[in-house]
């Protein structure tokens, strides 16, 4: 029987029972009715609750006086927290705001999140450049130090909207909060911004901040909206972390798959071909191609069939599926002869009316089809960026249909599988799974049962995993692999997504043992994700120096002079006898001048000959590292390239051989 508490003053009637809320450790904690995270962390401990800054309820990171409910789960976030320093950011970017208003008064401040790398503020009527930062950044500096004490204000919403009478952009805030009949500000000094935090107790709590530069942005991320000046920040609580960062963001700009995809002619988005729309060159294609060859090869090996579909379908399908309804205003729909059809953002419907089309029996599952789809996206434009965030890409997808007893055993391969890619390509993944979204379907029962077999498989593989509260997939929870790059960044990577609903809402049935109608489990997963996304992480974390199995020019041959030319060509067609990509560099440049370039291509391996390797038949080997090794057997040179691509190493390690 829950525990009731009595305030002075209140009868017995007007008692109220305890909440209980959940704790990280799994145990249970009784507070009163009206409790707010800073009240549970009192509750814990004294030390604890002078220490919150901020609390999460059910994943969700909130300000310390926010109230908890009855089955909340509650973390407590200190200044120890992985969470403070987007508490911290949160505040840099308040500071940012009161800045840029002392040096600017009229400029209209409309939305200031923090995000994973910083802060942003998008801001109007004040004319703004790269040029115009440090000043900001100067007086950022001075309120820091000034060390103003930030708080909180509670105020009803018709004073807020007196206070931003002159502001569309907070007053349209305020009318999405209609039923909100408070709200809160966040004040420093004699400045105020609403918000509803969370933030740290003081400005010189940020330590240090920087800017680092300014673009345009549509207010709430739309294209028919206002366009807004964004400033990016970031901000740390000390000189010497900030710094670190601000070096690594160099090395990340100098590692920018736009900027090595344009000197290494892989990719170009032209303004004429249309927003978020990638043309692959001959180099980026020989790398696609080559990763897909690999993904093909792993899904044939493990049971796959290849399957395709077709770009485009009547709507009628994705209203069949559920994506009309949760992605409709991310598609693009067509009107063909007063019918609506729609590029498709997903490949699944069309797999599940494909294993739609004829009888199955229990025996005959599972059945796997896998498939390289292009699908279509209209994400807002200024949403786009390279090849992370693009309208067309393609999936390197399968969907699994099983039994339900299979399902364990399925999941396991493909986390088997997906683990061969990270392996393969050296890369570092972080695991979450990622539990019912608030814009889903399927009841509570489906939904449960699917979210404790994928944890049931990750704990049982001791996985080390994150929980993502809120962000599975529409029609069922999921399994989700982040490739960590060479810089700490974490990229989506591959999903494994267990789905009870689709099955359902297309009929599919398998006859079982019992000679009766069954249900299948549909399994949906992806081993990169997508080919953009992964072939950007790909190009940052190598930095442009693919390994040799996917450089698009593998081995160059440099000849000495004129009277070496037709030996560099032996040389050459004796690579490419065993499938090597392989050029002759023959313009009348110095031997030096060639290797420069070649490094600058970013090439594994280049060849040098001349005359002492032409009479001898052998070659002089130097490597990407600037290693080189002389009177190298020719046909010893060729097996080992042959073994390292085969064998899909890493890194070139010809030269470093015994």
């Amino acid at each position: 029987m829950p525990l009731v508490r009595f305030r002075r003053g209140m009868s017995e009637t007007d008692a109220q029972a305890d909440v209980t809320v959940v704790l990280p450790d799994g145990s249970e904690l009784d507070v009163p009715p009206g409790a707010t995270v800073e009240d549970v962390a009192f509750e814990i401990g004294p030390g604890l609750g002078r220490d919150t800054v901020a609390g999460k309820i059910d994943g969700e990171l909130v300000e310390k006086h926010a109230a908890v409910h009855d089955g909340a789960r509650i973390e407590i976030v200190t200044d120890q927290s992985d969470e403070y320093l987007t508490v911290l950011r949160h505040s840099a970017a308040h500071v940012f705001a009161q800045a840029l208003q002392r040096l600017h008064p009229a400029a209209t401040l409309t939305i200031g999140p923090p995000t994973d790398d910083g802060f942003y503020y998008d801001v109007t009527d004040v004319d703004l450049d790269e040029d115009d930062l440090d000043a900001i950044e100067d007086e950022m500096e001075a309120i820091i130090e000034a060390d103003y004490d930030i708080e909180r204000e509670v105020r009803s919403s018709e004073e807020a909207k007196e206070i931003y009478a002159d502001n569309e952009y907070k007053r349209q805030i305020l009318d999405e909060e209609a039923d909100d009949e408070e709200v809160t500000f966040y004040a420093q000094d004699d400045w105020r911004d609403l918000c509803r935090g969370p933030h740290v107790e003081s400005t010189g709590e940020v330590g240090a901040a920087a800017l680092l530069e300014v673009s345009a942005a549509y207010w709430r991320g739309d294209e028919d909206n206002d366009t807004l000046t964004r400033v990016y920040g970031t901000a740390f609580a000390s000189e010497s972390d900030l710094e670190e960062h601000l070096e690594l963001r160099e090395e990340a700009l100098e590692r920018d798959h736009r900027k090595i995809g344009q000197e290494m002619n892989l990719f170009s988005i032209p303004t004429v071909t249309g927003p978020g729309l990638p043309l692959y060159h001959p180099p980026g294609k020989t790398v696609l191609r080559e990763l897909s060859d690999f993904a093909n090869e792993l899904n044939r090996e493990n049971g796959y069939e290849e399957v395709e579909t077709p770009h485009v379908f009547r709507t009628e399908l994705w209203k069949k599926s559920g994506h009309y309804e949760n992605y409709k205003d991310d598609m693009f729909l067509l009107d063909v002869n007063d019918e609506e059809y729609g590029l498709k953002p997903m490949n699944c419907p069309g797999h599940a009316t494909i294993f739609d089309q004829q009888s199955w029996s229990y025996r005959d599952l599972p059945q796997r089809y896998f498939e390289n789809g292009k699908v279509y996206r209209k994400e807002q434009r200024g949403e786009l960026s390279g090849l992370s965030r693009v309208w067309s890409f393609t999936i390197d997808d399968g969907h699994l249909f099983v039994r339900p007893d299979q399902i364990r055993q399925e999941i396991e391969s493909v986390i088997e599988m997906i683990f061969e890619v990270v392996e393969t390509l050296d890369l570092d993944v972080e695991v979450a799974l990622a539990t019912r979204p608030d814009k889903s379907v399927g009841g509570d029962e489906i939904w449960e049962s699917a979210e404790e077999q994928l944890r049931d498989v990750l704990e049982s593989g001791g996985y080390d995993y994150d929980v993502e509260p809120g962000d599975g997939a529409f029609y069922g929870p999921k399994i989700d692999f982040g490739f960590e790059d060479a810089l700490g960044r974490v990229w989506d990577g591959p999903t494994v997504q267990l789905d009870f609903n689709m099955p359902e809402r297309f009929d599919l049935t398998y006859t079982g043992e019992d000679n009766e109608d069954h249900e299948p489990v549909m399994i949906h997963r992806a081993l990169y994700g997508s080919y953009e996304r992964f072939f950007m992480v790909l190009i940052e974390h190598f930095d442009g120096d693919f390994p040799l199995w996917l450089a698009p020019e593998q081995v160059r041959i440099l000849p000495v002079s004129d009277e070496t030319l037709g030996y560099a060509h032996r040389v050459k067609n004796a690579l490419e006898d065993v499938g090597l990509r392989v050029e002759v560099e023959d313009r009348d440049w110095t031997v030096g001048r060639k290797i420069r370039a070649g490094h600058d291509d970013r090439l594994p391996y280049m060849v040098i000959v001349g005359d002492d390797e032409q009479e001898a038949g052998t070659v002089s080997v130097r490597d990407r590292f600037e290693n080189q090794r002389g009177d190298v057997d020719l046909d010893a040179f060729v097996d080992h390239l042959v073994a390292e691509r085969d064998e899909k190493r890493t890194e070139p390690d010809f030269v470093d051989a015994d």
